[in-house]
């Protein structure tokens, strides 16, 4: 039997253990943080459409409230006479559509604020329905005065015929007593 130095012997386990360790080796891991091109070509880019979402989503603006969301706020609707640029005919037509106040059978307004959908001060409302239909009264005796032949319930029944047809779409009006329906269009 050959015997080797002890130094010799150190020497081959050394040479062997760091030949063993050469060769065994954690194995090699590369990790992507982006698609590939491909994949970015396949998926789209929303580069735009997402500034445009974080510009959009930290904007102030007001929040939209409903009338009836403001009622319960405890908020006042806005008074008619803060509406300067409004004549009573546009006022007319706002509270027509909202079932505040309704052409009547007569051709007067009435009002209607029980079926009212939405915020409307109620006194402008009773306001603006009788200088309205003191208006109206004041037309039809003109209009008798100019054709007094006519009786003035045919006078008022033509005129009021006549003036439907001008109601705003989804007016208020009385078909029957007491019958209230939204005009179509």
């Amino acid at each position: 039997m050959i015997r080797l130095p002890s130094f010799a012997f150190s020497a081959f386990f050394a040479c062997f253990a760091f030949a063993s360790l050469g060769c065994i080796g954690a194995p090699e891991f590369v990790t992507v943080d982006r698609a590939t091109a491909l994949e970015q070509q396949a998926s789209g880019s929303f580069a735009d459409l997402e500034r445009k979402l974080n510009r959009a989503s930290i904007a102030p603006r007001p929040v939209p409230l409903t009338p009836k969301q403001f009622e319960s706020l405890g908020i006042k609707p806005v008074r008619f006479s803060d509406t300067t640029e409004m004549t009573d005919a546009d006022l007319v037509d706002g509270l027509l559509v909202q079932h505040c106040i309704g052409e009547g059978r007569d051709g007067l307004l009435v009002d209607t604020h029980g079926a009212c959908v939405g915020a409307a001060d109620h006194e402008d409302a009773l306001e603006l329905v009788q200088r309205v239909n003191g208006a109206r009264v004041q037309l039809w005796r003109w209009m008798h005065e100019q054709k007094p032949a006519a009786s003035k319930d045919d006078l008022r029944r033509t005129w009021r015929e006549v003036h439907l047809r001008g109601v705003v779409c989804g007016g208020w009006i009385e078909k029957a007593a007491d019958q209230w329906e939204a005009k179509p269009c």
